[in-house]
């Protein structure tokens, strides 16, 4: 950058460029996207930018984006793509009439970048502080750091997961996490654990569900990297295994999908994406 401290205000955030970063600081407005308002602000070096891109957007308006490199951020690792475009923290949305100074910007931090090779071998932005928890349907989950725990609610949790009772679950135990948004069909927070195939998540005791109204993204995907920036931390060698459920399993999750779909409770766009969705665990 030409100096530290230039600032470039966009909607709902404004990015600072300071020598070997860029401090982004997100707006507390009611129109602010609420996943902004959690995160506050967050610091992204350099070396932790893969490429950065200037678009023009909607409504007249232009779009810099950083794309952060793989593995670099435990936020964007435990969302794997589900984020809404909107709700992307990497966009900076700023009216058309700034695009020369949005071009300049996006010049000068083009020029910072260093070739990388391959995902990053460390998380480089920081996770959301804990202690942190949510309400998910069946359950509560909070992690203080080093724990974390689930307890249930008796009006949603299975028999199952009553019979479990509450569970705790030490970091250095976890091999990472699974988030599916509560924005889609069967959205959850899972602990993944050794290699045993998985159970449905409203069986698993290492997993809540989400529900309408619970375990927003603006609560759970904060704490699903939280959690998933701590396993790395207590085990930086730890690859996480690709997880598969039995074959009849999914079969019966693709046949309950089937009534749930001629019931009208399930569109048929949900449908054919959650059925992709399981037969891609075979």
């Amino acid at each position: 950058m030409s100096r530290m401290g230039d600032v470039l205000a966009g909607f709902h955030a404004a990015w600072e460029f300071e020598s070997d970063s860029v401090l982004i600081r997100y707006e507390r407005g009611i129109r602010t996207p609420k996943l902004f308002q959690a995160l506050g602000e967050r610091r992204i070096p350099f070396e932790a930018i893969e490429t950065v891109t200037l678009a023009p957007g909607r409504r007249g308006t232009v779009v810099l984006r950083v794309e952060p490199r793989a593995g670099a951020d435990p936020l964007m690792e435990a969302a794997a793509g589900q984020l809404k475009e909107s709700c992307d923290p990497y966009r900076l949305v700023l009216p058309a009439e700034r695009e020369t100074l949005a071009e300049y910007y996006a010049d000068e931090l083009r020029a910072r970048l260093k070739p990388h090779d391959g995902a990053a071998e460390r998380f480089l932005v920081g996770a959301p502080e804990v202690p942190l928890r949510f309400k998910a349907y069946d359950g509560k989950a909070s992690f203080d750091g080093k724990t974390v725990s689930f307890r249930w609610f008796w009006t949603g949790a299975s028999s199952a997961k009553w019979k479990a009772g509450d569970q705790s679950f030490p970091v250095a135990d976890l091999n990472g996490v699974e988030w599916r948004s509560p924005e889609v069909f069967e959205g959850h927070l899972r602990l993944l654990r050794g290699t045993a195939p998985l159970l449905p998540v409203d069986q698993d005791p290492a997993a809540v569900v989400f529900g309408l109204g619970y375990g927003p993204v603006h609560e759970s995907l904060p704490f699903a990297a939280a959690v998933l920036s701590a396993v790395r931390t207590a085990r930086p060698s730890a690859v996480v295994p690709a997880m598969r459920r039995d074959p009849a399993d999914i079969a019966e999750r693709i046949r309950h999908l089937g009534e749930l779909h001629q019931s009208g409770l399930v569109t048929d766009e949900e449908f054919a994406v959650k059925k992709a969705e399981l037969l891609a665990e075979l």
